[in-house]
Formats: structure tokens, sequence, C-alpha cells
């Protein structure tokens, strides 16, 4: 009797085992056409097989001071903290998943007491029944369709997400903290060339002055270059506000409360690293927003798996066994043993279209993470050439702005030695002035622009987070 029962239980298992090569889960293929799209815009840098992505930023920022704000970025920043307990979250899942294999065991105790009618079945016989049981039960789904094994792998790709979502804003912490740290300097060299100004103002507006009582230039030419100076005093104020604002910014990201931050010159600012790009492709490997992004869409097409899966007939064992006696005292006797065995096949024939509904959900979900994975690659490339064509751009402006500032200097110093001499009019001196102090703040925010190109490139191909 117990071998014919194995045996209807091997025969029904036979039947879907047998169709389970026809409709069994697909194999995730990276989509190729997607990849082979992907490009640089890299006219003035030659690709090659090296990439500055894989150079720890110890390496690229030498500056010591800004090497230990990194560091205390990277412990510290709030937004880092909250992508580790992500990744703990998606582990716990990922180890759900693994466990979706082993069949699930329960225990139960159970005290039943009933009150009977007098006009029921037994109601004559007792008034009152009592039962005790102390039972298990076990039951398994045999993973015909692959359904199992998709949900183990969504949810192992969820766990990658988080795992390159972490690193990912460890990148965008790093070329944070670093472009502020520029910032900061930048304003710091524009303040001082400012401070600078407002003591040459101040005296020429005393020559001024003289000039105005020795008969050279009139009350204007005095207004004119008092408003110069007050244009500087303002300008001062609007620095020191910047300043402030930035290094309270700056302390957040360090997860610090609002304060000064203790930091080197412009001037002394060098990157050696020498900027390669790589191929393309390595933006796969490098990139974390771009990992996360396909990992989003293996996650999907698992889910699809998942969701395909559902249309076909389900294999389930189960069993219950345990003790069962209407007397306490009999619970423990050898005639108080039960089991039961129960093996069934179910197949979804009508249930108001719920499963089809899931699998084009599924199916247009799988389409979106696949678009959006295009659209990080194409933004990633895009990125790459703009950090690329700026620094190229910016440092061919440096030398222009630096030629530009001596001529305006150079030019500020003759027109006010002609004014002294009465040989030029005050407003070529006030204009010489201006073009002066304008263009040495441009060359500092030309200097800040190569400076925040190389941070944008080292982030565009993906480097912070080794």
């Amino acid at each position: 009797m117990k071998k014919q029962l194995i045996y209807r239980l091997l025969l029904i298992a036979s039947v879907p085992m047998l169709l389970a090569s026809c409709f069994a889960a697909k194999e995730y293929e990276r989509p190729q056409e997607l990849i082979d799209e992907t490009y640089y815009r890299t006219d003035a840098i030659k690709q090659d097989s090296t990439n500055m992505a894989v150079v720890s930023w110890k390496e690229l920022f030498s500056d010591p001071t800004l090497q230990s704000y990194i560091e205390t970025g990277l412990e510290n920043n709030i937004d880092i903290r909250v992508a580790v307990q992500q990744i703990l979250a998606a582990e716990a899942y990922f180890k759900q998943g693994k466990a979706g294999y082993f069949p699930t065991l329960d225990a139960t105790a159970q005290l039943t007491h009933q009150e009977l009618s007098s006009n029921s079945q037994f109601g004559g016989l007792f008034s009152s029944l009592d039962q005790y049981e102390l039972s298990g039960s076990l039951s398994w789904e045999a993973d015909i369709w692959g359904k199992i094994r998709s949900n183990k792998r969504a949810y192992g790709a969820q766990y990658l997400q988080t795992v390159e979502a972490h690193k990912a804003v460890k990148t965008q912490l790093v070329a944070m903290i670093a472009s502020s740290y520029y910032q900061l300097l930048a304003l710091d060299e524009q303040l001082r060339v400012t401070e600078e100004t407002i003591e040459t103002r101040s005296s020429s507006l005393e020559t001024t002055k003289a000039l105005k009582e020795a008969g050279n230039v009139t009350e204007v030419g005095v207004k004119q270059t008092e408003a110069q100076l007050y244009t500087a005093q303002a300008l001062r104020i609007d620095l020191l506000n910047q300043i402030r604002l930035l290094e309270n910014s700056f302390s957040i990201l360090l997860a610090q409360q609002p304060g000064a931050i203790t930091r080197g010159s412009l001037r002394e600012q060098r990157i050696e690293t020498p900027l390669k790009t790589g191929v393309p492709s390595q933006l796969l490997s490098n990139r974390p927003d771009v990992r996360a992004s396909e990992f989003a869409l293996i996650n999907a097409f698992e889910l699809t798996n998942v969701a395909r899966s559902s249309f076909y007939p389900s294999l389930t064992l189960s069993a219950t066994g345990g003790l069962q006696a209407l007397q306490l005292d009999q619970l423990f006797d050898t005639n108080s043993l039960f089991a039961t065995l129960i093996g069934g096949l179910t197949q979804p024939i009508f249930n108001r279209r719920a499963i089809k509904t899931q699998y084009e959900v599924a199916q247009a979900q799988q389409e979106q993470a696949r678009l959006q994975f295009k659209q990080a690659l194409l933004t990633a490339s895009q990125e790459v050439s703009d950090a690329l064509y700026t620094y190229q751009a910016s440092t061919e402006k440096l030398e222009v702005k630096r030629n530009e500032f001596e001529s305006y200097n150079t030019a500020t110093e003759y027109s006010e030695e002609l004014l002294n001499n009465g040989l030029a009019n005050y407003l070529e001196v006030l204009t010489a002035r201006e073009n002066a102090l304008n263009s040495s703040l441009d060359l500092i925010d030309t200097r800040l622009t190569q400076l925040q190109s190389v941070v944008d490139l080292y982030e565009a191909l993906g480097g912070g987070w080794q």
C-alpha cells in the first residue's frame, strides 16, 4: 500500500518534470547593443586600456588637508551610513531568497474543547469533548519552472544593486568634498585679491583728492574713485558670506556641526595623475551607478521569470504528523500517533486575470529597467565627454586669462602714472582698474574650473569608491 502511494506521488511529479525543459526560466543576457552604442567624444585625449578611475583618491588629491576631510566624510557622512543600512536590508532578503529551496516546518500544540448539542450526532453520547494534540507540519514546493531560482537571483541582484549604490554614494561624496574644498580655496583667493584692491583703492582715493586740490581732476573723478572703493568693499562682504555658507555645507558633508574649515591655498593645488579615460566598456566595471542600473535590470528580468512561472502548475508535497488523544494521560501513547501525507499538483485556471496582469506589469517594468540602463550608459558617456572638453578648454583659457590680467595690470600702472603727471584722463584709470580686478577674479574662476573638471572626470569614470 505504501509502495503504491509512493509510485503515485512520483507519477504526479514526473509530468511537470518532463515539461520543465520547455518552460524553464530564461537566462539573463546583457543587452550588448546598448554597450556597443556607448562612446566618448575624446578628441583631445587618446583612449587606451588604462583608466584614471582605478587610481585611489589618496593619490589623485595630494593635499593632506583635503585627504583628511575625505576620510572623515567617508566615515561619518549620513548618506553613506543610510546606504549601509540599505545593504543590510537587501542582504536579509537575499538570505530569504536562498532559503526558498527548503521546506517550511511548523509545530503546533493544541487543546480543543467542544460543548455538544444534545440533538447533534454525538450529543447523546457526550455533553462535552476535549482533544489534545501535538503535531508538526512540513510543506515543500518543487522548483519545476525555476520560480524559486528566479526569486533567489532577483534578490541577489537587488542586494548587489544596493552594494553598487553604496559605492556610488562614496564616489559622489568624494567628488562633492573635493569640489567644495576647491571652491573654498578659490573664494579665499578672490577675497585676498579684493582686500588688496580695497587697500589700493583707498590709497588711490587719497591720491585723487590731492589731484583735485591741485586742479588736475574734478570732484567727479573723486566720486568715481570713491564708488569703486565701495564696489570692492561690497564684493568683500559677498565673498565672506559665500565662504561662510559654503563652510556650513562642507561641515554637513562631514556630518559635523557648521563651523570654520581649515584649508590650504589655491596656488598649492597640484594634480599629477594623467587624465586617461580607458575604453567606454570600462564604465560597466568602474562606474557604480551604471552597474547598479544593470542589476536593477537583472532584478526585473528575474521577476518576469517568476511571473511567467505562475501560469504553470505547481507541485507541492506536505506532511503532518504527531500525537492526538482525548485524554491528556494518553497523549504520549503509541496509539495516539497519526500522520498525513499529501502530494498535489495545482494548475491556475481562472483567477480574475491576476496572473496575466502580474506578468504584463513585470514585462513593462523589465523594459523600463532596460531603458533606464541605457539612459545611465548614455549619461555616463556624456559626463565623461563634458569633463574632458571642459578640462581642455579651461587649460587653454587659463593661459589666455593670465596674459589678459598681465595686460590689464600693466595698463593700470601706466594709466595711474600718466594721471599723476596730468597726461591721462581719470576715466581711463577707472576703467583700467575695474578691468584688472575683473580679470583677476576671472583668472581664479578659470583655475577653479580646471580643478573642478578633473574632479568631474574622476567621478564620471567611476573613481572614488576604491
